[in-house]
């Protein structure tokens, strides 16, 4: 057996970054895991204690204590801001690349011209003087209000009305002249064009958009991709892995935003269920490389509610330890993060972290990586684990 496992708890900072005072002033005083243990000093996460989350921190509280024999450190980020899609590439082995922060006001006008060149039917639609576009009857194009505004814009159709394929035609057009971090297309079946205009929001005088959990998008049929700006996913671990015949599976949300096209995707959202799928699938695998991402940690500090985070992180604590106990001799574990969610910073929004590294192996005790500049440095590792090409950005730690 030779399988490498990575888990990553999204939103589990453990601490502002250094830059932060200066690029992202509201997160400087942000920690999502103290914030987690000032309303929760008694909170046991037995298996991350075991692997070292507090010899990461830098600190022991009342139930969790330093990990003696624990493989630890933790990661700065190398991407701008603090982005979920971004974070996963990272991992993946990009190098990124700065995108352009800009209200999708400021470019409605070219968006819609190249849309109308590409042959397709245009409407722009102004509510106060605040633009967006519906492209195809169907299509809004649209300030992402859920992100750090202007940083991405939301592609949403109806997919009743019009293919998941044909919104993703369009979207890659959007892609082709915009330069902020993310295009995001997606959509559901069961809803239709008001419910999207019914989901209309406005936000900072600035900005519109669709509200995502108001468009009813999310209940049924949901389909979504992310479109990264600077993002070559041919110097990616999951097409670097593929080409070389080594499986390569994605679990819950990283499913939907890295591009696996020789491997399996399967996209999740229970915590239980993401932890019961990765069991599954690293039973049946005699040689790979598995990515899970428990997204519920994130949509609780969205949530602002650290009771909620609490929860979430039991769940996962619990699946992680049924994962170690099926580890055999050659087998690697790493449980990180991408960025932080701090529940109690006053805004809903990610915060701008550095994030535990946990290594689990065998025959491996009481290894500190220290702070690595960058979340790539898990993708060289397992790169470098499986003896392949080594990604774009990152240095491995064994």
């Amino acid at each position: 057996m030779k399988r490498f496992v990575v888990v990553v708890l999204d939103g589990f900072g453990i601490g502002a970054m250094d830059d932060t005072k200066i690029v992202r002033p509201d997160d400087k005083e942000s920690n999502t895991l103290k914030s987690i243990l000032k309303d929760y000093p008694d909170i046991k996460l037995p298996n991350l204690e075991y692997l070292g989350l507090m010899n990461a921190y830098g600190k022991e509280s009342k139930n969790m204590k330093f990990s003696q024999n624990a493989n630890f450190g933790k990661s700065e980020l190398m991407h701008f801001g603090a982005d979920t899609f971004m974070g996963h590439q990272e991992i993946m082995g990009t190098l990124p690349k700065e995108p352009k922060k800009q209200p999708f006001q400021e470019k409605v006008d070219e968006v819609a011209k190249y849309l109308k060149d590409n042959n397709h039917k245009v409407e722009i639609v102004d509510r106060d003087g605040l633009r967006y576009v519906i492209c195809d009857d169907y299509v809004t194009v649209a300030d992402n209000l859920e992100a750090d505004l202007g940083m991405c814009y939301n592609v949403t159709a109806p997919l009743d009305y019009i293919s998941f394929e044909n919104e993703y035609e369009i979207a890659k057009l959007v892609r082709d002249v915009v330069t902020v971090g993310r295009v995001i297309v997606f959509g559901g079946t069961g809803n239709n064009m008001q419910d999207l205009l019914n989901a209309e929001e406005a936000k900072e005088g600035k900005f519109i958009g669709i509200s995502s959990a108001k468009s009813k998008s999310y209940e049924s049929g949901y389909q979504c991709l992310h479109l990264g700006y600077g993002v070559d996913n041919t110097v990616q671990v999951p097409t670097i892995l593929g080409n070389n015949n080594i499986d390569c599976i994605l679990i819950g949300k990283v499913a939907d935003i890295v591009i696996n096209e020789k491997g399996k995707s399967i996209s999740c959202v229970p915590t239980g269920e993401c932890m019961k799928l990765t069991i599954e699938e690293f039973e049946k695998m005699d040689k790979g490389f598995i990515c899970t991402n428990i997204q519920e940690t994130d949509l609780a500090g969205h949530s602002q509610s650290s009771e909620r985070y609490k929860e979430i992180l039991e769940k996962a604590d619990s699946g992680i330890g049924n994962l170690i106990s099926l580890m055999e001799e050659d087998d690697v574990l790493v449980v990180m993060a991408d960025h932080g969610n701090d529940p109690n910073i006053g805004h809903s929004k990610h915060t701008r972290e550095c994030v535990p590294l946990l290594v689990y192996k065998k025959d491996w005790a009481g290894k500190n990586i220290g702070t690595r500049k960058t979340l790539s440095d898990v993708g060289a590792t397992v790169c470098k684990y499986f003896d392949v090409q080594s990604p774009e950005n990152g240095t491995s730690f064994i």
